[in-house]
C-alpha cells in the first residue's frame, strides 16, 4: 500500500513573522539610516546620495547604499560597479562592493537588460524594499544611505514605515519651481513623523571656466531661504560642476579625480555634519 503524504501549506503568519525578524535583525546592525529625497526629478538627488556615501566612506565609516529608486536605478552606474549579488553562506545576498568601506544594492543588478523597464505596483515595491533590508547581508554599518525616487510615493513611504529611525536629507536646486515641490517633501516627512536631518542646495552656481566669475544658473539661495522658513537645518550648497556629470556617466569617482574642487569640499563638509550627528 502506497502512503501519500499530505503537503502542509506554509503558514502566512509565520512567514511574515520571519521576514519581519530578518528586517529587524539587519536594521539593528546599522547605526544611522539616511534617506536622500527630493520633491522633483532632475535636482541631482542620486549624485548627491552617491557622493555623500563616498565622502562618509572616505572619512573611515562603513557605509551601504540602498537604491530604492526602483523605476530609475542609477547607483551602480554612478559607482562603476557591475555584476549580480551573490548568496552568502547564510543564504543572504551580498551587496556589491565599491570599496572596503562602501557597498551597494540596487534593482538594476537583477535586471537582464540595463534598459529594461520596471513596471511594478505598490505591493511589489514594498516587498522589494523590505527584501533589500532583510535579505541582504549588510553586516555592521555606520551609515545606510537610501536613494529614494523623486516625490512622496510608495518608496519613501515604505522606508518611513519600515525604518522608524530613518532621517531625511532633502535635495533641491535654487529655483522656485523645485522649491515648491521640496515643501511637499518636507510636509511628507512631518506627516509620517520622519525626522528631517537637513537640506542641501545642489547645482548652486557655476564658476565660469573663462573668467572665474560665478554664474547663478538656477538662481541663488533658494534652498537656504526655504530651510530657514521651514525651520530645517541647512547643510550647504553644492556648486554645479560639469565634471560631476562626466564622472557619474563614466562611473569614475569625482572626489578622487578632483580632490581640491569646491564640490569635493562641499561634500566633505556635509559628511562631517552627518558624522557629528551620531
Amino acid at each position: 500500500m502506497v502512503q501519500i503524504e499530505e503537503s502542509v501549506p506554509p503558514d502566512p503568519q509565520k512567514e511574515q513573522a520571519a521576514k519581519d525578524a530578518a528586517v529587524k535583525k539587519s536594521l539593528d546592525k546599522i547605526k544611522n539610516k539616511i534617506i536622500v529625497m527630493s520633491g522633483k526629478g532632475g535636482v541631482g538627488k542620486t549624485s548627491t546620495a552617491v557622493n555623500l556615501s563616498i565622502a562618509l566612506a572616505s572619512s573611515g565609516h562603513q557605509v551601504g547604499i540602498m537604491d530604492v529608486d526602483l523605476h530609475g536605478p542609477d547607483v551602480p552606474r554612478m559607482l562603476g560597479i557591475n555584476g549580480v549579488p551573490e548568496l552568502t553562506q547564510n543564504k543572504k545576498l551580498s551587496p556589491l562592493r565599491y570599496s572596503d568601506k562602501l557597498s551597494a544594492i540596487s534593482i538594476e543588478s537583477f535586471t537582464p537588460g540595463k534598459d529594461d523597464a520596471i513596471i511594478w505596483r505598490g505591493p511589489l515595491k514594498y516587498s522589494a524594499i523590505r527584501q533589500f533590508i532583510g535579505e541582504v547581508d549588510w553586516g555592521n554599518l555606520d551609515f545606510l544611505v537610501i536613494d529614494s525616487p523623486p516625490g512622496t510615493g510608495d518608496e519613501p513611504l515604505t522606508v518611513a514605515q519600515t525604518i522608524s529611525d530613518a532621517k531625511a536629507i532633502i535635495v533641491t536646486t535654487p529655483q522656485e519651481v523645485a522649491l515648491a515641490d521640496v515643501r511637499k517633501s518636507i510636509n511628507f516627512c512631518k506627516t509620517v513623523n520622519m525626522e528631517i536631518f537637513g537640506m542641501i542646495e545642489n547645482m548652486s552656481g557655476l564658476n565660469c571656466p573663462h573668467c572665474g566669475e560665478p554664474i547663478d544658473l538656477f538662481g541663488a539661495g533658494g534652498g537656504e531661504r526655504t530651510a530657514k522658513e521651514m525651520g530645517i537645518r541647512f547643510l550647504g550648497r553644492i556648486p554645479f560642476d560639469p565634471n560631476v556629470v562626466a564622472c557619474g556617466d563614466s562611473g569614475a569617482c569625482y572626489q578622487e579625480k578632483h580632490q581640491d574642487s569646491a564640490v569635493t569640499k562641499a561634500f566633505t563638509d556635509v559628511a562631517q555634519a552627518v558624522s557629528q550627528s551620531e
